[in-house]
This record gives structure tokens, C-alpha cells and sequence, in this order.
């Protein structure tokens, strides 16, 4: 029973974090507590009610964390069980086995981490860094790239098609933004790296390298209730150890390291005696037996490891699908509206909420939420070491709407903070608008436009008259008063010009209020 409610619990929670990062309906933020109470979130935006809830959650009942709360975690779980599905049947069962812990390598990490985390103050690239390990992050980059893809296809071509036939706006077709090959790369290589290390060798990535794995370890040492070994109904048949995928159960000696113990209750069901039960730790229950043929002759040689190990050869394919094509759009029938391509800035623009450049990088860990949740397709994770794979605002596929405050909704940790009110966003100045009079088709003659400044919801452009136009050639350009640009990006994104908009949005530092 008590297996079965950790499975459900982690299942539901397993959900509810992706559903996060896949959604595009706006739901998304009635789960975002879920997020939340992941640890390192909770302690970058210095939630302490929340971390003071994991600490004693661990305290109390061990690293349930892990199994439960923790998506990566929980993943890593679903891998495990998959091994136990397929192969031969031998290996199918009794394939772990009792591993002294690598204590250095976990606080060398964990140091390492640490260190990184916190001169990313300094600069943001070693927090990022320090992101492909935090395994809150690392979900949320994988669900990203591998689970949102499927569930927009799914979407695109099955519920928006059957939705529009029943006049139901319930679904509706989803455009994708490009992907750059680095950001898949790295999504595809964490999954690959914590799937195949799960997929044959169990918590080993989960107890060796995952920072918050060690950091709740050594907490859990202290916990109040754990699985604990009963040595009169023990026959020394060794299930529980053989069957552990923290591989922390000593059978031998009648030692489970809490440490690395993820409370998952598998040695409780694997049990046939009854042997080993979830309560509150009792010392003489540890003990070594006196008795020295306590374990049974034939169980007290290692396991043959070599005969239950065979090659695994995985592919993983996650791509996003190409949808339908869709007709071009107009503005007023005055020009088409074409493709952009992502423009390259001096200073990188950040999302209203993030109050500043610098603050924005040291407290991202580039979980890319945000990202999912940005209705408009504007933000995008950078590729650049400056703020690598934290989001950044490009408005080739669409611009920031003044009434949208999603990314500031669903940050978890603090790194985009939710405005007072909606409407302040109107009046928060992320950026102002540059114009290329060599590339304006009204500056250079090539025909009328206007664009920019018709559409402004600031109205902060104006098309003014040039000094060399002519009755014969009429020649205007586009003029921003920087002081009332709020750098939404609608003109660079409305901008004919294509590949590259004839006006583009360059970054403020320190945000404005206008």
C-alpha cells in the first residue's frame, strides 16, 4: 500500500510538471506551485517557508523528495521499471547490488555546484553551467524539447482539427518557434545521460552526481522514519538488496545507508518474510547478527553481474513536427508579413518583471519555463556563454503584448518578479527601438510603409519628413522617442524587411519605469 500511494503521488506530480512546460493555454499557472516547492527554486528566491518545509518533510520521513516531488527523479524511476520490462528474463529481476558510497565524488559535485551557484553572481555563464546539473532545470529543458513538440503535433493535427469541425474553441492550431541545434543538443544529451545511467545502474546519476540527491542525503541520515530490517523474520535471501536501484541495502550486514535511500518502498514489497518495514529507526534492529550463518551459504557470494549484463542500443528521437503551412499574413493588405530571423543584440532583452539585465542572469536557472508559457513565441533560450540557455526576447514570430504577464506568473525563482498590476506593463521599459534608414523602404524610396509607427502601442514612433525628400521623391522615416518606448517589439516583428527588420530592439540594462 505504501508503495502503491508513492507511485501515485509521483505519477500525478511527474504530470502536473510537465504539463507546465507543454501547456499554451493559460492553465498552466493554477499548477504553478508545483514548481515551486522544487528545492533549488525555492532557495534561489529564497522561499524559506518552503524549503523549511522540504527540510523537515526529510527529517520526518527521509528522501521522499526524490521519489515523489522530484521530476527528474521521478524519471529516473520510469527508467528503472522499463529496464525491469524488457531483456532477457533474468536480468529482468535481482540485477543491483550493494555499492559502498562514492561520498567523494557526491561532495565534489556538490561543492562544485555550490561554488558555481554562487559566483554566478559574477557571471552568469557558471550558474548556467551549474544548471545542467540541477535537476529541476534539467526536466525542464528535456520536457521542452522532447514532450512539448509531441503534444503540439497531437494538438495541431488531432484536437484543433477535431475541435474547429465541432465549432469548439477549446483547441486550436499551435505555431512552433525554431529550436537551435545547441539547446536541442544539450536537452538530448541529459536525457540520454540520466536515461541510460537509470536504465542500468538505477539512482547511480540520482546519488552521485544530482546536488539536491546530496544535499537531502545527508539530511536523511537524521530521519525519524525509515525502512528498517527485522532479523528475526530475515532468512538472508538477499530480494531486497538485489531488487535496490540505490543500490544502498547491505544484506550482509543488515545496513540500508539512508543516505541514498529514496524511501520508493520496492525493498518493502520485494520482501517475502515481511522482514523489512517503514517506521521509526530502531538501532538494535541494524545490528549485525552474532550468528555468522545467519545468510544462508548459497546467497553469500556476489551475484554474477556479468551474465545479467547486456548491451543496450537506444535512439532517442525528439523532434518537433512541421505544421501545416499557413497563408501569409497582411497588415491591411499593404505588405506581407514573412519570416524574420533571430537578430542578434548589443545588450540582450529580458522580460518586464526581471527589473534588470544583471539580475535576470543570476537568478535564472535556465528551467526555460518561461519560455513554454510565453503565449507569443517571444522568449527563447540564448546560445550565447553570456547567458547560455537562459530565455532572451526575440520577436521574429511574434512580440510582447502588453496585457500578458505569463512569464512573471510562473517564474519559481524569482528571477522574473509579478508586477503589481497587469497594466503596469504598459509603463515598464525593457528595451527602445533602433532604426536602419538604409534598409527602411520609406527612408530609401523603395515604397510606403509606416508600419512601425501605425502600429506602436506606445506611440512612441513617428514618421517624420526627411531633409532631402522631394515633391518628386517624398522620402519619411521612422524617429523614436526612446523615452516613451516601452520595447514590445512590434515594430521590428511588423517590419516588411525581411530577413532582418529595417528596425530592431535593443536591451535597457536596468529597466524603466516610463
Amino acid at each position: 500500500m505504501l508503495k502503491t500511494i508513492r507511485v501515485t503521488l509521483a505519477i500525478v506530480m511527474l504530470l502536473i510538471v510537465t504539463f507546465l512546460f507543454v501547456d499554451f493555454t493559460g492553465l498552466a499557472p493554477v499548477f504553478g506551485w508545483s514548481v515551486k516547492i522544487q528545492l533549488i527554486p525555492a532557495l534561489l528566491s529564497l522561499n524559506l517557508v518552503i524549503v523549511a518545509c522540504l527540510v523537515a518533510l526529510t527529517l520526518i520521513f527521509g528522501r521522499i523528495y526524490c521519489s515523489v516531488i522530484c521530476p527528474l527523479g521521478v524519471s529516473q524511476d520510469f527508467m528503472t521499471w522499463l529496464r525491469g520490462k524488457v531483456g532477457q528474463k533474468k536480468t529482468r529481476k535481482n540485477r543491483f547490488h550493494w555499492i559502498p558510497a562514492k561520498s567523494a565524488l557526491r561532495w565534489s559535485v556538490f561543492g562544485l555546484f555550490t561554488a558555481l551557484m554562487a559566483f554566478g553572481t559574477v557571471h552568469a555563464s557558471l550558474r548556467a553551467v551549474a544548471s545542467l546539473i540541477e535537476p529541476y532545470s534539467a526536466w525542464g529543458r528535456i520536457a521542452s524539447v522532447t514532450v512539448r513538440p509531441l503534444y503540439r503535433l497531437v494538438n495541431n493535427e488531432m484536437l484543433a482539427y477535431e475541435a474547429e469541425r465541432q465549432g469548439s474553441t477549446l483547441f486550436y492550431q499551435v505555431d512552433s518557434a525554431p529550436m537551435s541545434v545547441i539547446v536541442i543538443s544539450v536537452a538530448v544529451i541529459t536525457l540520454l545521460v540520466v536515461g541510460l545511467t537509470a536504465f542500468l545502474h538505477g539512482r547511480a546519476y540520482c546519488n552521485d552526481i544530482c546536488p539536491v540527491g546530496t544535499l537531502l542525503g545527508w539530511i536523511s541520515r537524521f530521519s525519524l522514519l525509515r525502512p528498517v530490517i527485522n532479523l528475526d523474520k530475515c532468512n538472508g535471501c538477499r530480494k531486497c538488496e538485489r531488487n535496490c536501484k540505490a543500490s544502498c541495502i547491505n544484506a550482509k550486514e543488515h545496513d540500508i545507508d539512508m543516505s541514498r535511500c529514496v524511501v520508493c518502498m520496492d525493498c518493502i514489497g520485494n520482501c517475502s518474510t515481511g522482514a523489512i518495514n517503514y517506521g521509526i529507526r530502531k538501532r538494535q534492529e541494524t545490528v549485525k547478527p552474532k550468528d555468522p550463518t545467519h545468510i544462508k551459504p548459497s546467497e553469500a557470494g556476489e551475484p554474477d553481474h556479468a551474465r545479467r549484463a547486456f548491451m543496450v542500443t537506444a535512439a532517442a528521437a525528439a523532434g518537433a513536427a512541421v505544421a501545416s503551412a499557413k497563408e501569409k499574413l497582411t497588415d491591411g493588405g499593404l505588405a506581407d508579413i514573412v519570416e524574420k530571423a533571430p537578430r542578434k543584440r548589443v545588450v540582450p532583452v529580458v522580460p518586464p518583471g526581471a527589473k534588470s539585465v544583471k539580475n535576470f542572469t543570476t537568478h535564472c536557472t535556465a528551467c526555460q519555463l518561461c519560455i513554454s508559457e510565453c503565449p507569443n513565441q517571444v522568449l527563447r533560450p540564448s546560445t550565447s556563454l553570456d547567458n547560455f540557455m537562459q530565455p532572451v526576447m526575440q520577436f521574429d514570430k511574434g512580440y510582447c503584448r502588453p496585457e500578458c504577464d505569463r512569464c512573471s506568473s510562473v517564474c519559481p525563482v524569482g528571477a522574473i518578479i509579478p508586477l503589481e498590476d497587469v497594466s503596469m506593463r504598459s509603463a515598464v521599459s525593457v528595451g527602445h527601438a533602433v532604426v536602419d534608414r538604409d534598409a527602411c523602404l520609406e527612408a530609401n524610396g523603395t515604397s510606403k510603409c509606416g508600419n512601425c509607427a501605425r502600429r506602436c502601442p506606445s506611440q512612441a514612433i513617428v514618421m517624420v519628413e526627411d531633409k532631402n525628400s522631394t515633391e518628386e521623391s517624398p522620402r519619411r522615416f521612422p524617429a523614436v522617442n526612446e523615452s516613451a518606448c516601452i520595447g514590445c517589439g512590434a515594430c521590428e516583428y511588423l517590419c516588411p524587411v525581411s530577413p532582418v527588420s529595417a528596425i530592431h530592439v535593443e536591451g535597457r540594462e536596468v529597466h524603466v519605469i516610463i
